[in-house]
């Protein structure tokens, strides 16, 4: 088994993984950096999985570190693209009321938008609304123009190929089993080998609280993963949606409801919904890890959190079964979709935060640990407020000192 010796050790090759790699290699560009990570490839989980939406920041509790990296991020993420040529448009977005009920928490909306520094944002009619999507059924609507779409697998990998040009390393299927302390650093371990370091990051996604556990960190949270399943408008219907189309979020629940967005290559993405994944990776119903889910019922907060949102769990296992009630979902907002315009596609695994006392973490949140800094929630807008996120760690890494100079 080989070992060898870095500065740092970035733990999982997403968006956030490779920008907050890149953001503390470039403050100091002499130090040796190994991103390991578990898949073949970079953007494999979360990052290569979503909808490639560009969120604005209009969601999230203002003050919250979620509204201000978001929108950090964003102005980042638009001018990196920009620069290096990578595709993205800024089509805007409707979110779109359906009932007197969602029509007031679009106001509500309307306000966080202007306390969270949005451009642009208007509350329009049917008329309006059918301007900017003809096919768009609803009450009223926001419109959010500073909304839109970019390939975050292409991010990444232009994030990726800045990483290997300052010298830093990729390893790919290199899983963290052990992360053990050394005294001066820690020595991670991997089936493909071991390697000492003097600090580090660990942005691994779905296993973020396993490696903060492995690597002694104290641990207050635990990701129960939920999969966003995914269908696609057939190519010769996807005229039906120009742009972004979301319906008024439940504020009692962090997931923003089926919606159609179509995607930077013209792809009209329908879904998703939101059930218990069983397993980490669970992209199926056939991916089921029984050592996984004895781990998850064993978590008090899980089991509280069940309790709380089983009607609605309940909800989003049936639309997972049953099409014709996800046609359902999606009519209310464009009625002339059909089942047949349908077609399944890819699904994905959102990393999600949960409390001992049940509550689903609506915030990113990090947690320093020996020699380390874990990020333990980063789910959406993840993608957007990556480059943000990024330097946010950069700047925990630097005020923690885990990186001053101490030899091996």
């Amino acid at each position: 088994m080989s070992e060898d010796r870095v500065d740092l050790v970035v733990v999982g090759a997403g968006i956030v993984g490779l920008a907050a790699a890149r953001a503390v290699q470039r403050r100091d560009p002499g130090l040796t950096v190994a991103v390991l990570e578990r898949h073949d490839r970079v953007a494999a989980g979360q990052t290569g999985h979503n909808s490639g939406v560009i969120h604005s920041g209009i969601y999230y509790r203002p003050g919250s570190l979620k509204a201000r990296l978001c929108r950090e991020g964003r102005a980042r993420l638009i001018e990196e693209c920009a620069d290096r040529g990578v595709e993205y448009r800024l089509s805007g977005k409707l979110i779109v009321a359906t009932s007197p009920e969602e029509c007031a928490r679009l106001g509500l909306l309307e306000e966080r938008a202007r306390e969270n520094g949005l451009q642009g944002v208007r509350r329009i009619g049917p008329d309006e609304m059918h301007r900017h999507e003809p096919e768009v059924a609803g009450l009223e609507a926001l419109h959010v123009p500073e909304s839109g779409v970019v390939d975050y697998g292409e991010v990444a990998a232009m994030l990726a190929e800045d990483l290997r040009g300052s010298g830093a390393t990729l390893r790919f299927g290199w899983r963290v089993d052990a992360v053990e302390p050394t005294g001066r650093g820690l020595r991670v371990i991997t089936p493909r080998g071991s390697v000492q370091t003097r600090a580090l990051l660990n942005c691994a996604g779905l296993y973020c609280d396993e490696v903060a556990r492995r690597a002694g960190a104290h641990v207050d949270v635990r990701i129960v993963p939920f999969r966003g399943e995914y269908w696609l408008l057939k190519p010769e219907r996807a005229d039906l949606v120009r742009t972004l189309i979301y319906p008024v979020p439940d504020p009692a629940f962090p997931f923003l409801g089926v919606h159609l967005t179509r995607d930077v290559h013209g792809v009209v993405d329908a879904g998703p919904n939101a059930v218990l994944a069983l397993a980490r990776e669970g992209y199926t119903w056939g991916d089921v890890d029984v050592a996984h889910l004895a781990r998850t019922l064993s978590f008090p907060g899980a089991l509280r959190l069940f309790r709380t949102h089983w009607r609605s769990g309940l909800d989003e296992m049936r639309r997972s079964f049953d099409l014709d009630r996800l046609v359902r979902d999606l009519q209310k907002l464009v009625p002339a979709v059909r089942r047949e315009d349908l077609v399944p596609a890819h699904a994905g695994v959102r990393a999600q935060a949960v409390g001992r006392d049940g509550a689903l973490l609506d915030d990113f949140h990090f947690v320093d640990g020996p020699h380390a800094v874990h990020v333990l929630n980063a789910p959406s807008p993840a993608a957007t407020a990556s480059l943000a996120i990024g330097e946010a760690v950069a700047d925990r890494v630097q005020e923690s000192g885990i990186l001053e100079p101490v030899a091996l």
